[in-house]
């Protein structure tokens, strides 16, 4: 049997973009490995990944159309089998009869980081919609927050050197728990440390990074602004704030200085349930050691005050002085200085695509049931499950139930989301198609190609959508592009060609070197190249100009603290990628299943031992999970891991069925940890899963058949 090694990149939503090295024999996928010459990524994958070749073989991939013909909402049983022909028209049709019934925007695509992919998830498909002149959707869902603040203060995504951290002499881990989402900086972290660097995380959990730091600082969610302005308050009142450098390099900094005066340290501390002498000390060592990396991770922006939060971190580094040395300043997302620009291809200047309105995508439950004028009749799911991520699940789902919504889904294997949907499209994966990567955690581009056969009918998104075209009788070129001319189009205007990355898989295009310190002489991404720590702008959206904190709306509430005494959060796993794997069970084994959290307090008052099941209820919904005791939460917070699927979970409910709709003060972001519970005891026997109504599907493609005699096992390759 011929075998042969092809390079390709992690599709996945996570900074570290690896680049893998994927083994083919007879057109199928046999053996998947990290490419050890990558210099960010050295050859390892992480423990989600290295079974990705579980999901690209496994028997539940979709491999032929499918059409509704009973009830939403019950499962599998409600669909059957459909030839692309039947299934794209009946797709086209309810589009097209929405639209002529209610407009343009009554079509609503949904999309976000199934793939990260520019071709496959950011270019074709928004294409089409923006042509239609269908609603554009807001993707707020992951880092609307952040992005809002990082426009504010730096002017973009933009941030230290992540290979520079080596040189730190101090870093802060501010919400970032890169053992299990950023997997790969952590060899950069511990080459600092070996080099006498000090590790501090703050964090309101004891993570996996926590428990493997030099210090471990537990605030209270929902209040890192505010320990943020203590500790710039003690650093001025130390006298290490850098005067000549933000005059040079910033603007508001008087104002910010006089702002300080209202954060004593121990206002900061009693706001974040602190010890004074803890955050004291942490100032003191923030004060005198140059240079201090703070790399800021994306949980700690899922709360009312998230924009504020951000702001007020990534002004810290910025009164210290520190992003004149490398290894020096603050980092939440490297997106900002990868040179690759997806509106002109979306919205090319030679194809029609009339004016529409925005629709925060966090908002989808608010969205389908009442929201929206005029309301959204159509809509168009590809690289999500908001059936298991969008909060108010309950509210969600009698918007999904809806009999006059037409929804079409694109899907590589049966989630929550296709039970609701009129058509479900079978989609490749990543060894099945072309694709172009950059990546929010370093600085290289990467080329995907196509190196297996998609199993039975499965079609890339990008072709799925010019099928859709042409069935809604559109006939533009821009519409009929290839993968390749997408691609080239994403890659005008980068100093790297297409042909340059066939040659050599991946290249940094971004022009910030390795190891340097791209913000040491000012030059942000601001009109005047200055940090605005005052930004008056902010003001026209009722949102403070100066860094402040804005309180979490749930956990601040005393009333609704009387009925539902707990604080919950939903932190990542390292076993699951948003709700890509939670099927799989291989990670649903490691992952185990859902389980809740509870510190010994506040497992004892309950009556509540390791393990009892329970009931994690507020007004907004109720989810069923077993107790885990342990100190790794301080009392009076809750935690269980995101991700799993309301199908296969107890009850037909996740975490999501407590969640808000509710927007944080910048980016109109989600505000999953801004949430409030009761947990209570629940009989053992609801922890059962019921299987979900799926009838059994017949095989129809490689992927569904048992291997062929002789054909080699998968193979795998430990965790890095």
């Amino acid at each position: 049997m011929a075998r042969s090694t092809h390079p390709g990149a992690c599709p996945l939503d996570c900074p570290d973009t690896c680049v893998w090295q994927l083994t083919v024999a007879d057109g199928r996928a046999v053996a998947l490995r990290g490419d050890r010459d990558h210099p960010f990524t050295r050859g390892a994958l992480c423990g989600k990944v290295n079974r990705y070749l579980d999901a690209v073989n496994g028997p539940d991939r979709l491999t032929t159309p499918y059409v509704r013909t009973g009830p939403k909402g019950v499962g599998r049983v409600s669909y059957r089998p459909a030839s692309w022909a039947e299934a794209i028209a009946r797709a086209a049709t309810g589009l097209r009869a929405g639209i002529d019934r209610d407009g343009p925007e009554s079509v609503l695509p949904y999309y976000f980081a199934g793939t990260m992919g520019h071709v496959q998830g950011w270019t074709m498909g928004p294409r089409l919609f923006a042509y239609l002149g269908a609603s554009r959707l807001d993707t707020t869902i992951c880092t609307g927050a952040a992005q809002a603040a990082l426009r504010s203060i730096y002017g973009g995504s933009v941030g230290f050197e992540p290979e520079s951290i080596v040189d730190a002499r101090l870093i802060v881990l501010w919400g970032a728990n890169p053992l299990a989402t950023n997997l790969h900086l952590w060899p950069f972290i511990q080459q600092a440390r070996e080099r006498g660097a000090y590790l501090v995380t703050i964090d309101p959990l004891r993570t996996d990074s926590a428990a493997r730091s030099d210090q471990h600082v537990a605030p209270l969610p929902g209040t890192d602004a505010a320990l943020a302005l203590g500790l710039m308050r003690h650093v001025l009142d130390a006298g290490a704030a850098d005067e000549e450098w933000l005059a040079a390099h910033t603007v508001g900094w008087p104002e910010l200085a006089a702002r300080l005066d209202e954060w004593p340290v121990e206002r900061a501390a009693a706001e974040c349930g602190l010890p004074v002498e803890v955050v004291r000390d942490l100032g003191t060592r923030i004060a005198t050691t140059r240079p201090t990396a703070v790399r800021v991770g994306l949980g700690l922006q899922r709360h009312h005050g998230a924009g504020q939060a951000i702001r007020a971190i990534c002004a810290l580094p910025l009164v210290t002085g520190d992003f004149r040395y490398p290894g020096g300043g603050a980092l939440v997302s490297t997106s900002g200085h990868h040179p690759i620009e997806e509106g002109p291809v979306v919205r090319p200047p030679d194809m029609p695509a009339p004016p529409a309105r925005s629709v925060n995508m966090s908002r989808l439950a608010a969205v389908l049931t009442g929201e929206a004028d005029p309301p959204v009749t159509s809509l168009v799911v590809f690289n999500a499950n908001p059936a298991a991520t969008a909060p108010d699940q309950n509210r969600l789902l009698a918007g999904l139930r809806r009999d006059d919504l037409h929804t079409v889904v694109l899907e590589q294997r049966w989630t929550d989301t296709c039970d609701y949907a009129d058509v479900v499209l079978p989609a490749t994966m990543q060894p099945e198609h072309l694709d172009l990567h950059s990546s929010y955690g370093h600085h290289y581009t990467t080329l995907n190609l196509p190196v297996t056969e998609a199993p039975g009918e499965a079609l890339p998104n990008t072709e799925i959508f010019r099928r859709l075209a042409a069935a809604l009788g559109i006939d533009h070129p821009r519409l009929r592009d290839s993968d390749e001319e997408l691609a080239r189009q994403l890659l005008r205007g980068t100093p790297v060609s297409f042909e340059e990355l066939r040659e050599r898989t991946y290249v940094r295009i971004t022009g910030v070197a390795v190891g340097s310190a791209p913000y040491a002489h000012g030059g942000f991404r601001t009109p005047d190249g200055r940090a605005r720590l005052h930004d008056p702008s902010l003001a026209r959206l009722g949102v403070d100009p100066l860094p402040g904190h804005t309180p979490p709306v749930e956990a601040t509430d005393r009333e609704l603290a009387r009925r539902f005494p707990l604080v919950l959060v939903a932190p990542a796993g390292r076993f699951l990628m948003n709700s890509t794997f939670a099927s799989l069970p291989w990670h649903a084994r490691r992952t185990g299943p859902p389980r809740v959290h509870l510190h010994p307090d506040d497992a004892a008052a309950r009556g509540l031992a390791d393990g009892d099941a329970v009931r994690v209820r507020n007004d907004r919904g109720v989810f069923l999970a077993a107790v885990a005791v342990d100190d790794a939460t301080r009392p009076g917070l809750a935690f269980t891991y995101k991700a799993y699927w309301a199908r296969l979970s107890p009850g037909r409910a996740t975490v999501n069925a407590v969640t808000a709709v509710r927007d944080t003060d910048l980016g109109g972001a989600p505000t999953f940890h801004d949430c409030r519970v009761e947990v209570e005891p629940a009989p053992a026997e609801l922890l059962t899963v019921e299987p979900p109504r799926d009838a059994e599907p017949a095989p129809r493609g490689p992927a569904d058949l048992p291997p062929r005699p002789g054909a080699q096992p998968v193979e795998s390759v430990p965790a890095g």
